[in-house]
């Protein structure tokens, strides 16, 4: 098909698989989170756990891109990175974040956003060592999101350090870890008929969640 302004202004999916009611949901959002992430492990979802991340630097500019969700309770939401990526970088001058999950089979989205802070090292550690061998030695490898000579480089890199932890713990790498994100709000969008969508939102005011219903 040849795309054009009208092939993508007919693109549109009409939205019947449920609702949500400010009357149903938990008081407490990351309680409400966990209903729906299991919802959506339940569903067999690719990868329910893939997050878009968006963070901005110091002057607000803004980048995004996905990353995984590997925890989460009642202290927020966790990510594991190399920290001299980019995200790094503006987590460095800019310790806020927003995170979007969308579950189009469910037909539901979850908007997080909140302040940054690095997790503790044990904890970087030990989920570092719990990945495949391939995965540490990667994290080790990669310069993420610096300008490589070549591919080839690269895997000369992977392959000299796999020969080198041949048989051995492949050691933690100070400049990778995990990111906690403490969310101040939290909305959860359940799609509806005629564009007239259920959002129901969570805020965090002197200790306590307000809940809220949004216009769609």
């Amino acid at each position: 098909m040849e795309l054009n302004k009208n092939n993508l202004h007919d693109l549109r999916q009409e939205y019947r698989a449920a609702q949500l009611s400010e009357k149903d949901v938990e008081s407490n959002p990351i309680l409400q989170f966990g209903k729906w992430f299991s919802a959506a492990i339940d569903a067999q979802l690719y990868e329910p756990n893939v997050m878009t991340l968006a963070t901005a630097d110091r002057f607000g500019k803004p980048s995004a891109r996905i990353v995984l969700l590997k925890e989460f309770d009642e202290h927020g939401f966790v990510f594991y990175t190399n920290y001299e990526s980019k995200k790094g970088q503006d987590l460095i001058e800019n310790p806020q974040a927003a995170l979007v999950f969308f579950w189009p089979e469910l037909e539901r989205q979850v908007r997080i956003e909140g302040i940054v802070s690095k997790v503790d090292k044990e904890t970087s550690a030990k989920y570092f060592h719990s990945r495949p061998t391939g995965s540490q030695i990667g994290a080790m490898a990669s310069p993420q999101s610096r300008v490589l000579e070549s591919r080839e480089s690269l895997e000369e890199k992977v392959s000299s350090l796999t020969k080198e932890y041949e048989n051995k713990e492949v050691p933690h790498p100070e400049h990778w870890g995990g990111y906690l994100i403490e969310p101040m709000h939290i909305e959860f969008w359940q799609g509806r008929q005629s564009r007239l969508h259920d959002r129901i939102s969570y805020d965090l005011v002197d200790g306590s969640w307000i809940i809220n219903r949004l216009a769609p």
